[in-house]
């Protein structure tokens, strides 16, 4: 399982698998979700662990570590060795979950060497498909639905390249829909004096990047603390259409597996030579 196709594919299904038990709990009544509130007092839902059941499942048999928001964070002396290694986010965007706004997703990475080499983004509540790695390009498939593995020609053969081609003239500015900071608003302010015409689109969980991976906006500057999972597959993603996530301020591409595993605040963007703002 070493080729990046198949451990591609294999993520493939296991975000589906753990899409469908997503939106099983999401469907049931909200008696049946046991809302936990974690240490940082953010939720956590039986939809969280069940999902990162599934995806622990799915992949154990690739051999590689997993590092997920709802597993054992090793210690940064037990994970530096680790050359290759998943990072998982079982539901990214728990809170737009409980507020039943359908904006979250399963987040699959493959990191190399602290790299995102290959990722999936699956929106359960629309069944949208995101999948991208490096030197095979990005691809968005709608309605995807099959939790078995697929092979690699049937996801790109039924799959549209990212980015989109699209004809608009306007700057759009992804932003957070629970996490806007007066950073981003100043952020808006400098886009606004740099452009003519320019939009923000509210969104939430990794949403954001796939939407500058596609096209449909050209930026989205996150200038508020978040963890390696919440950004390392869409980052896979947004790098195989082209783009790249930048610390703010110094330009260094986001790495991963790093010793103190939150993001520094950083710029999503689709043209990865483009400026920051």
């Amino acid at each position: 399982m070493e080729n990046t196709k198949d451990l591609l594919c294999l993520a493939v299904g296991a975000a589906v698998e753990a899409g469908q038990h997503i939106m099983a709990v999401y469907d049931a009544p909200e008696s049946q979700w046991e809302v936990e509130r974690k240490a940082d007092d953010s939720p956590l839902t039986r939809a969280d662990r069940e999902a990162h059941a599934a995806i622990a499942a799915r992949l154990a048999g690739t051999g590689l570590p997993l590092l997920s928001e709802e597993g054992r964070h090793q210690p940064y002396d037990e994970r530096r060795p680790w050359g290759r290694l998943w990072v998982v986010d079982p539901l990214d965007g728990t809170k737009e979950f409980l507020k039943r706004n359908g904006e979250f997703t399963v987040n699959i990475a493959l990191v190399d060497e602290g790299r995102p080499v290959a990722g999936v983004v699956y929106v359960p509540a629309t069944a949208t498909l995101y999948f991208g790695a490096e030197g095979l390009g990005a691809y968005r498939l709608a309605d995807y639905r099959d939790e078995a593995t697929p092979a690699w020609a049937e996801l790109t053969d039924a799959g549209r390249r990212l980015p989109l081609a699209e004809g608009r003239t306007d700057y759009v500015v992804v932003v957070s829909r629970s996490h806007l900071s007066a950073e981003t608003e100043a952020f808006i302010d400098e886009a606004r004096r740099a452009h003519a015409d320019v939009r923000t689109v509210p969104s939430g969980s990794s949403i954001k990047i796939c939407l500058v991976a596609e096209g449909t906006a050209d930026v989205y500057p996150r200038l508020a603390p978040t963890m390696e999972w919440d950004t390392a597959a869409g980052h896979a993603v947004v790098r195989a259409a082209g783009g790249d996530i930048v610390e703010a301020g110094n330009g260094a591409t986001l790495r991963y597996n790093k010793r103190d595993l939150t993001n520094p605040y950083f710029i999503v963007r689709r043209d990865a030579n483009a400026p920051q703002s």
